[in-house]
């Protein structure tokens, strides 16, 4: 296996495509299916499965990839600082759910940091994306929370990748919605009282499941039910259709307005914030930052 086949194999994955990945590496076609073909025979499996369509990267190959661009950074990293003598910048990337105050903390850090010496990545995605982006080193840290419900699937799942959860903080369930809701002026608000109106619930693609769910109570059986896929398109739900979702409580009007409010939800549901991050790996000065900014919302729990 050498570092050239490596760096061939991940060019593959990027393009989605073998004839694509020639033309960016100006190899032949045929010439670099040998090589990815002779890497497999090498490992004992096999990282792409080739369609019509293009090429599909396999489980074991997003695992392998995932190790595979690690060591070509890195001796990007050596070559930079050692060879070529070039100043490069270091990586550092998140994956989140959909946590406006994970946001803001990350801006915090990149105005700490500044882009001269950093190259900065945000993702806010689905939770098996959080889980696949820490697993295969594309964010060094990722943020989700765990409760009662998820925990013991959830933990499965992390210990399974060789992942572990870091708690932050735990915080009452509240109900996020715009100021001008008919509920939004209460002191708490029942699942009774959200009956007529619609739910807004984060999709998780093929990882649908239930233990999955951004908001907790996945199983409630709700009358009216919408999935979304971005913050924005959720708070203009909020005020075009009176509808809500369920939180953490915590506000920053900075990045969404003041337009918006979180209320306690009557029902004893509670929410365990934490971070995910490879087991026995130390994180790097700018993880450890971003969590000394995560740490500081914890005065801010309702």
């Amino acid at each position: 296996m050498t570092l050239l086949q490596l760096k061939y194999a991940i060019t593959i994955a990027d393009c989605g495509s073998m004839n694509e990945a020639a033309k960016r590496l100006y190899l032949s076609q045929p010439s670099l299916s040998e090589t990815v073909m002779s890497l497999e025979e090498e490992l004992g499996l096999e990282l792409f499965i080739r369609t019509n369509r293009g090429i599909k990267t396999t489980a074991e190959g997003e695992e392998f990839l995932g190790y595979a661009r690690q060591v070509v950074e890195q001796y990007q990293l050596l070559d930079d600082k050692y060879i070529s003598k070039t100043k490069s910048r270091k990586k550092f990337g998140v994956s989140m759910q959909h946590y406006t105050f994970a946001v803001k903390a990350f801006v915090e850090l990149v105005k700490q940091f500044g882009f001269e010496e950093y190259e900065f990545a945000v993702r806010e995605t689905k939770t098996g994306e959080v889980i696949e982006d820490v697993k295969n080193f594309k964010s060094e840290v990722g943020i989700l929370y765990r409760n009662e419900f998820n925990s013991k699937v959830l933990g499965k799942i992390l210990e399974r990748n060789e992942l572990e959860f870091h708690e932050l903080f735990t915080c009452n369930t509240c109900v996020y919605l715009w100021n001008g809701h008919p509920l939004a002026g209460q002191e708490k608000i029942t699942m009774a009282e959200l009956e007529e109106y619609p739910c807004l619930s984060f999709e998780q693609g093929l990882n649908s499941s239930f233990f999955l769910s951004e908001e907790v109570l996945s199983t409630y059986h709700y009358k009216r039910l919408i999935k979304i896929n971005d913050r924005a398109t959720a708070l203009n739900l909020m005020i075009g259709m009176n509808a809500y979702t369920l939180c953490s409580g915590i506000i920053c009007e900075e990045l969404n307005g003041s337009d918006y409010c979180a209320v306690p939800l009557a029902e004893d549901e509670k929410m365990t914030i934490g971070y995910i991050a490879h087991r026995g790996v130390n994180l790097s000065p700018l993880g450890r930052r971003y969590i000394d900014e995560l740490i500081k919302y914890r005065d801010k729990v309702m």
